[in-house]
């Protein structure tokens, strides 16, 4: 599958702003083009789909086996960007569920509410990429992205917690669970790089990224429940 990037895009079009831009069948715009595009007031249309699309159209029924990527495009089930949104999926119910729980269990507030602010993370994630639109975000944590990075990188400067700690079930259940959302969010990011790392070009750099933070953020969050700073109610 090809892709066309926001440099390739530029040198095609030059100093050129036609009314339109239409994408080849088989071809992917990354959003950093598409927001180019959609900057220069570009329409961008598809110049046609498969056949099975188009014999999709007439017939108006839906396969089981298919699920719409965008728009009116019909993909397999076990296409990579839909096993993407499936992982992205249940690591938000994942995390419902640890709050249910974690709230059951008398945890401290602050926890339920730095998980509220991932959830959300995560589900303007799925948004930006169902609608092709950039991925963005100022803080995670109340942290840059170059904080997290610090930050996770440097747990003894930070938390005064030794790194490279092997999880156990003695750092207590709410810990076990944040760590089980931290691997939840690296299988997340496979699954990512699998669906968008197209011939060595990635064209979804910005969701990448986020999913790489959040796992930064869940190991700050570890950190920060081993050095007692979300105590429970009890």
């Amino acid at each position: 599958m090809k892709v066309i990037t926001e440099e390739k895009l530029r040198e095609e079009l030059g100093r050129d702003s036609p009314a339109y831009y239409c994408i080849p069948e088989g071809t992917l715009l990354t959003p950093a083009a598409r927001e180019y595009l959609q900057q220069k007031s570009i329409r961008i249309i598809q110049k046609e789909r498969q056949k099975q699309e188009r014999d999709l159209k007439k017939t108006k029924v839906k396969p089981e086996e298919m699920t719409s990527l965008k728009d009116d495009i019909l993909v397999n089930k076990a296409h990579p960007i839909i096993r993407f949104r499936g992982r992205l999926d249940s690591l938000q119910a994942l995390i419902v569920l640890y709050q249910a729980v974690l709230q059951e269990e008398g945890e401290n507030e602050k926890l339920l509410e730095d998980l509220e602010e991932i959830l959300c993370i995560l589900r303007l994630m799925m948004r930006c990429e169902v609608l092709g639109e950039v991925f963005r975000y100022e803080s995670i944590l109340g942290l840059t992205s170059r904080q997290l990075r610090e930050q996770s990188h440097d747990p003894l400067k930070n938390y005064g917690i030794a790194p490279m700690q092997l999880p156990s079930w003695k750092f207590g259940k709410g810990y076990a669970m944040l760590n089980h959302l931290r691997t939840a969010v690296r299988e997340t990011e496979t699954a990512a790089a699998e669906a968008f790392c197209i011939n060595d070009t990635c064209i979804r750099k910005d969701i990448l990224e986020g999913l790489n933070r959040l796992s930064s953020a869940f190991h700050i969050m570890m950190c920060r429940y081993q050095a007692g700073m979300y105590p429970d109610k009890n």
